[in-house]
């Protein structure tokens, strides 16, 4: 299977098709936990476009040129949100599902890590892939093929400041 590239068009629209699916399918959240970093910018934008709280929970597990090794899951000490408390009914959100290892492991901490009763979590990822030893609630696609993605926002991965500023000043012809 070729990998899979994404624009910021077909990246944009997928959140949306998300969103629209989480909204169908009738069930209420409180809370949005969003697994940083790939889960950042899905966070964000559903955490505007339903008018919730975003939590922000930072995890690694990839690393090595390009961030394709996979290794062991790490978690943030603590979750950062403006609420004084989680919510009771979370949708938690990440890009992607890719072995299943960070969602599988996330659920059991946010339940650890909790001032409040949680009665619901509930996952919502752009992509699924096949390899996953968890499936999401809800998904926009599901990749039989086990693609590697190839996100937008990449690039800067690959960037130094020094790169970034030579970028900008050709851009405006300095």
């Amino acid at each position: 299977m070729p990998d899979l590239y994404v624009s910021w068009s077909d990246y944009h629209q997928k959140i949306e098709q998300l969103a629209a699916q989480i909204y169908e399918s009738g069930w209420k959240f409180n809370q949005i936990v969003c697994l940083a970093r790939g889960g950042l910018r899905v966070g964000d934008i559903l955490s505007r476009i339903y008018n919730q709280p975003l939590a922000i929970l930072a995890t690694s597990s990839y690393s090595g040129s390009g961030q394709q090794q996979r290794g062991s899951l790490t978690f943030s000490h603590h979750l950062t949100m403006t609420t004084e408390n989680l919510g009771s009914r979370i949708l938690l959100v990440d890009d992607l599902v890719d072995s299943g290892i960070t969602l599988k492991e996330t659920i059991p901490w946010l339940k650890e890590h909790s001032d409040s009763p949680i009665e619901d979590i509930r996952t919502a990822v752009i992509w699924y892939k096949a390899c996953s030893v968890v499936a999401p609630n809800y998904y926009v696609d599901y990749l039989p093929d086990n693609p590697w993605i190839h996100q937008p926002f990449e690039p800067y991965e690959l960037m130094n400041p020094e790169d970034l500023v030579a970028k900008v000043s050709h851009q405006l012809g300095v």
